[in-house]
């Protein structure tokens, strides 16, 4: 993986304890398909969870967000 890739970008983050929404990305990485981000570092075997929460607008997304290991 590119480590100036959206994909490095987006692990970097849920590695740091970043709960990312499809918003987030846009405005963090420049990313418009963070889903589809998100199921590459799956299918590369990455454990990242997906809950919908619902936006101060009430609107409902996916949040994903990785375990953080100290």
């Amino acid at each position: 993986m590119n480590p100036q890739s959206q994909e490095a970008m987006i692990l970097k983050g849920l590695n740091n304890g970043v709960r990312l929404t499809p918003l987030m990305a846009l405005d963090l990485y420049g990313c418009l398909r963070l889903g589809a981000r998100i199921y590459e570092l799956k299918r590369m075997g990455h454990q990242i969870k997906t809950e919908m929460v619902t936006t101060n607008s009430g609107k409902r997304v996916a949040q994903y967000s990785k375990e953080v290991v100290l």
